[in-house]
């Protein structure tokens, strides 16, 4: 079996984000590191960049950009969710993680809460974790992408209370751009309803 693959501080020094820190002391044991090495990657996650900025979902955006034709990799170019909390404020945790690399195909199309139910023993990543995570892992492999065409379910979630999900970096179809996503679930409340049309 091989060893897991690992981002810590030493490799996050020698990427263009520069940053990096003092980790704690892993916390899983050697076991679950052996159990999870073909499907999962171990990251740090520091609270700030080498030049004291903390690490969020805006910063994120900030460093790389939003546009893929000036460089890759790059967010997702879209705004809705500069103000909001998740993106503007949460900060990195300065804890190490164990992410997964693919999703599980057995939760694809489920909700959120009836998949967060079934988990024993894991649990959704924020959306800045994931995010860090996607942009260390590209630079750790030479641009090997996490959820390429997927989409995560975040713990995250915005001020009305819809769940956050991030990735997709590529659009299986093509029309939209290349860039890491962040949506919001929309849950349906009074406000949604329907004005039907009379057909003549």
């Amino acid at each position: 079996m091989e060893r897991i693959p690992t981002i810590g501080p030493e490799e996050l020094l020698k990427f263009p984000f520069k940053c990096g820190g003092e980790a704690p002391l892993i916390p899983f044991s050697d076991e679950i590191l052996r159990a999870h090495a073909d499907t999962h990657l171990l990251v740090f996650t520091p609270r700030a960049y080498l030049d004291g900025t903390p690490i969020t979902l805006n910063s994120l955006r900030e460093r790389f950009g939003i546009d893929p034709a000036v460089s890759e990799p790059c967010m997702y170019n879209q705004d809705w969710y500069l103000k909001e909390e998740f993106a503007s404020e949460t900060v990195l945790d300065g804890k190490w993680h164990l992410m997964r690399k693919n999703v599980l195909d057995a939760a694809r199309a489920k909700r959120p809460e009836d998949i967060e139910a079934s988990l024993s023993g894991e649990g959704f990543p924020s959306a800045a974790s994931a995010a860090f995570a996607f942009f260390a892992w590209w630079f750790a492999t030479g641009g090997e992408t996490l959820w390429k065409n997927d989409f995560v379910w975040c713990s995250d979630r915005d001020h009305n209370g819809d769940r956050i999900y991030v990735g997709r970096y590529i659009d299986p179809t093509g029309i939209n751009k290349n860039g890491f996503n962040i949506h919001r679930h929309l849950s349906l409340r009074p406000a949604h309803s329907a004005a039907p049309e009379v057909i003549g």
